[in-house]
Parts: structure tokens; sequence; C-alpha cells
């Protein structure tokens, strides 16, 4: 069972301002964090995704794919045009995923570090 994921940032103010609008369509808020090192966002009081600076022995940043789970089709929809006004860029508009499953609804679009974060609900 996953408790929490962690991705580094190269501007953590800009992706925090970035993320606290797009989560905020999924429910969740910061709970947790520390002006210039980290921020957390979770449903409860737990943070369940986080952003930090890098380390110094951290190697060169690599993408990653993030994928939130929607509690329906508006929410990906809602999340996707929320992303794309605050600076992020499509890499798949919302629609059916049929090689997935065939309930399977998404979207995708890259954060300010390229980062593929995506929206589902099945």
């Amino acid at each position: 069972m996953l408790d929490h994921l962690t991705i580094r940032v190269s501007d953590l103010e800009k992706s925090k301002l970035f993320y606290d609008q797009v989560l905020a369509v999924l429910g969740m808020k910061i709970v947790l964090g520390q002006e210039g090192r980290f921020w957390g966002w979770g449903e409860g009081e737990h943070p369940e995704f986080e952003l930090s600076v890098p380390e110094e022995s951290d190697p060169p940043h690599r993408r990653v794919h993030i994928a939130f789970r929607a509690k329906n089709k508006e929410q990906v929809d809602a999340f996707y045009q929320v992303a794309l006004e605050a600076g992020a860029t499509t890499n798949g508009e919302p629609g059916p995923r049929p090689d997935y499953s065939d309930t399977y609804y998404a979207a995708f679009v890259r954060d300010r570090d390229g980062n593929n974060v995506e929206v589902c609900v099945y």
C-alpha cells in the first residue's frame, strides 16, 4: 500500500501554486509543509502527495508519471481545464482510454518540470 509520493521540482513555489489549483479540484489541500523545503497535499490530515526541493545528492532530474484518481468524469474534465489555465501543457485531452479498460476515462498534462500528470476515473 502506497502511503505518499514525493517529487523533486525545480521551482518549489511555482509548482506549489500549480498543484494547489489542480489538486483542489480533487478535494486535496495543503496539510503539511515548510516554506522553501516541501509541501504536502491530502484529503485528510495526512499528506499523500508532496513536492520538495532537490537534495544535493539527488541524480539529475528525471520526469515521472503521476496518476491521481478522480471521482467522476466531470472532475477529470475540470482538473484538465484548471491545469491548462495554471500553465500546464496538454499531453492527452480528456476522454475514454479503451486500451486501458472499457471504463477508463483520463486526461494527461505536463507540469512545469515536464512530469506527466494524469487524472483518471474507471
